[in-house]
């Protein structure tokens, strides 16, 4: 069910764009408010005609400009999760998921959509409306409800943005959680970079409608173009890691492929699976393990690849194991350490940047 996406349009929102999007694949869209994100995914589900495009998903085509084809939104297989839930107020939350089953037998509808609000993670709740759900739950129910229309792409704008920091990580466990079965192209809408990263297998950045860069998360990070749009500081990786024990002194231990790491204590129990977060500004690099320093944190890496910018600073992708820490240093730095692909170091992060993010797995 491979999702392919071609826009084109001068006004009042211009956009000029391409993307695919594979099977079980999450592609985040991120980029500057204003920069057309949303206006994408209305134009996916019918609710907004691009000059140009084309739209189509699994051989089946929902709009061809040239052959002045367009379905309407009721009859292309979308789901949608919008970031303001809009839930339906006075229906309670088992009959917002069953009124998207269409025309199935009742107690079908009713045993499905029992099930779904128990994969989200709300079964008890099926007989609360909308005003008596958190707003963690209610964007649940609205998860439940896009899954309902058995979708064959799911479209999530924003989902996220309109709950505090404890309910967004659920979400994100949530939505995690769904991975494993949801076989449809998702796109996300999100302009959080740690979001994008924790979620999406690839990215696309775009400004005032146009695809910046494309890729994984590693990739467009050390692009110079996508960096100027989004931030420097943005940069950053995730990796992953195992929670091992609470030390003494207020850190926990956690295990990597590359040795351990200490970060202020973790609400982990022993053998929870993290991701973390690492900003490419807070990590050091040394050619030889060192000693004497503050920083607890000393991974080995072998660079993979040394990409330039465009003032004074480089960014390193370096291999830990499978996975991939970004740092960004100076250029000056780099010729001085003779910093090439292939050259085995050591990643030196201090413990309060790594623990900055964390997301169970």
């Amino acid at each position: 069910m491979t999702l392919n996406v071609r826009l084109q349009a001068t006004g009042p929102i211009a956009l000029d764009l391409s993307f695919q999007v594979e099977p079980g694949e999450v592609l985040a869209l991120v980029g500057p408010s204003g920069s057309g994100k949303s206006t994408v995914l209305r134009s996916i589900a019918g609710l907004w005609t691009p000059t140009q495009a084309h739209v189509g998903v699994a051989g089946e085509v929902w709009h061809d400009s040239e052959t002045h084809l367009s379905l309407p939104t009721h009859q292309r297989k979308v789901g949608m999760v919008f970031q303001s839930y809009a839930l339906f107020p006075h229906l309670d939350a088992l009959g917002n998921v069953t009124l998207a089953m269409g025309d199935q037998p009742r107690a079908q509808r009713e045993k499905a959509a029992r099930a779904l609000l128990a994969r989200v993670g709300l079964s008890g709740f099926e007989a609360r409306r909308p005003a008596d759900l958190s707003g963690g739950q209610q964007q649940r129910v609205a998860i439940a409800r896009a899954l309902a229309r058995d979708p064959m792409v799911l479209l999530l704008d924003e989902p996220f943005s309109a709950v505090d920091r404890p309910m967004r990580e659920g979400l994100y466990e949530t939505l995690q959680s769904l991975r494993s079965v949801l076989a449809m192209p998702t796109v996300l809408v999100t302009h959080d970079m740690d979001e994008a990263q924790r979620l999406a297998d690839r990215m696309v950045v775009i400004e005032a409608g146009r695809a910046l860069s494309s890729g994984t998360a590693a990739e467009v990070l050390c692009d110079p173009r996508a960096l100027r749009t989004l931030g420097l500081r943005e940069a950053g990786s995730m990796i992953t890691a195992i929670v091992e024990a609470e030390e003494e002194d207020d850190l926990s231990r956690l295990r990597t492929v590359g040795g351990p790491l200490y970060v202020p204590k973790v609400s982990a129990a022993p053998g929870t699976r993290l991701r973390l977060r690492i900003p490419a500004h807070d990590v050091m690099i040394a050619l030889e393990r060192p000693v004497g320093l503050s920083a607890l944190n000393v991974l080995p890496v072998v660079v993979r690849a040394v990409v330039p910018g465009d003032g004074p600073g480089v960014m390193l992708r370096l291999g830990l194991g499978e996975e991939e820490i970004l740092a960004r240093v100076t250029q000056r730095s780099a010729r001085h350490l003779g910093v090439q692909p292939g050259l085995a170091c050591f990643a030196v992060l201090k413990s309060m940047a790594v623990a900055r993010d964390q997301l169970r797995t």
